[in-house]
């Protein structure tokens, strides 16, 4: 069993940072384009991506856990390719991820001023420890913001509400109570649709509950591992 990690829109590997110390022998990964490499255009061709990097390592009964982005990409690689899979561990994501226009002004706006982004990391990276957060904002800042918008406009065309309950894996779905980027909704939804999906929502946790709450975080995808 292998378990991966995959990151969300604009983000990268170290976003796991508190995972891969719990977890070492897991892998995560750098999206292409983040920030080498061109970027894929569209949920599913991440997902075509990511099967050849699966296949590339010889990787065989993987547990795939994704954050927002990256949950979208996990869920429909278990629709498309279930033999693969072990299991799925979703965080802070959705079975359909509609991007609010603030948030597309904003990145549009950064692709001629990427100071705009400083901003956003400031305030998404607020509750991380500092020391973990200042690295997660210098990193997150190497992908070029043209990535980053076209990572969000991949969330905003994601859309398998009609299909979530024909994932047949065992999945484990993670939210923080205070997300407003993928609410705690989302998270329930994909729970009820599921069959015997998990659900754990971190009181306090935002987007990144992931990196702000890692001991909850990490012992509840422990207990699931084993449990598979």
């Amino acid at each position: 069993m292998k378990l991966i990690f995959v990151h969300g829109s604009g983000e990268c590997k170290e976003l796991w940072h508190y995972q891969l110390k719990r977890f070492p022998e897991a892998d995560a990964i750098d999206l292409p384009g983040h920030p080498r490499g061109e970027p894929c255009t569209s949920v599913y061709s991440y997902v075509e991506w990511l099967r050849g990097y699966i296949r590339g390592h010889n990787y065989s009964h993987a547990v795939l856990a994704g954050h927002s982005l990256g949950g979208a990409i996990v869920q429909l690689y278990a629709l498309k390719y279930p033999q693969d899979l072990q299991g799925l561990i979703i965080i802070s994501s959705g079975a359909k991820l509609r991007v609010s226009a603030m948030y597309l002004e904003m990145l549009g706006q950064a692709k001629n001023n990427p100071g705009v982004l400083k901003d956003y990391y400031n305030q998404s990276f607020k509750l991380v420890d500092p020391k973990v957060g200042d690295v997660l904002k210098k990193r997150c800042l190497e992908t070029d913001p043209a990535v980053f918008l076209n990572d969000m406009l991949c969330c905003d065309k994601f859309d398998i509400m009609n299909r979530t309950h024909e994932i047949e894996l065992p999945t484990l779905v993670i939210c923080g109570s205070d997300d407003v980027m993928t609410p705690p909704k989302y998270s329930r939804y994909l729970a009820s649709k599921i069959v015997g999906a998990r659900e754990l929502i971190i009181e306090g946790g935002t987007h990144m509950v992931l990196a702000e709450q890692p001991l909850a975080v990490n012992k509840a995808i422990e207990d699931f591992l084993k449990s598979l």
